[in-house]
């Protein structure tokens, strides 16, 4: 078709990834942008003026903003594998479940447990397992939260698969572990290992090293 479609990522944003996936699992063919985001691209801003960061799809010179986003503008573009059911009741469900992905789980284990530490970290994690215990009752019946196949809320819960080690590694303790989290880890497992999803996961060792100069960088701000 002579489509352009690039994307502009980091190595190791775990959003980006979600745009990865998607187009891999649809088979649609693309361009990596990778981007320094301590010394952003003139087109990063030209393309994300309001947040300046990434992901960011360029389909025919149109940019697209947002990982959310962009993940139901490829799935309403190109049909093949669909990362939504079809049922309107379904769809709004998977809607809610990634954006909750986002805005409860995410922030909970990254903000809240992760880059804090002492009492302000221990009051964070009952919320994080709060927020991972309704993930684990969603997943009753299911192999994925999409059912049999990978979705778009598997897409948005998708780091955990990979990221949260790393975070449990630095910390030196576990959110998730078989007793508490049986499908939970169970789905971490299949996800993980989905020959798309494994093939394109960033280096654990760099991750690690990445992630434990944020956290020092960040608990070194908040004492200052």
């Amino acid at each position: 078709m002579g489509e352009e479609l690039k994307v502009f990522r980091t190595w190791s944003s775990p959003f980006a990834l979600r745009v990865v996936w998607a187009l891999k699992l649809k088979g649609i063919e693309y361009e990596t942008v990778y981007e320094d985001l301590s010394n952003k691209s003139p087109l990063l801003l030209q393309y994300n003026p309001v947040y300046k960061k990434v992901p960011v799809l360029l389909h025919n010179g149109k940019p697209l903003c947002e990982s959310l986003v962009i993940l139901e503008y490829i799935d309403e573009t190109w049909k093949q594998n669909p990362l939504l059911p079809e049922d309107p009741l379904e769809r709004a469900r998977a809607r809610f479940w990634a954006k909750f992905c986002d805005d409860k789980v995410a922030q909970t284990i990254f903000n809240g447990v992760f880059l804090k530490e002492g009492k302000e970290q221990e009051e964070a994690i009952p919320l994080a397992i709060e927020n991972l215990k309704h993930l684990e009752k969603e997943l009753r019946g299911k192999k994925f939260f999409g059912g049999d196949k990978i979705g778009l809320v598997d897409l948005a819960l998708g780091w955990l698969a990979h990221y949260n080690g790393v975070f449990e590694e630095i910390l030196g303790f576990k959110l998730i572990d078989q007793e508490n989290f049986p499908l939970l880890v169970k789905w971490i497992q299949e996800f993980a290992n989905a020959p798309v999803i494994q093939d394109n996961w960033p280096s654990r060792d760099k991750l690690v090293a990445k992630f434990l100069a944020t956290r020092e960088n960040s608990l070194a701000k908040q004492k200052s």
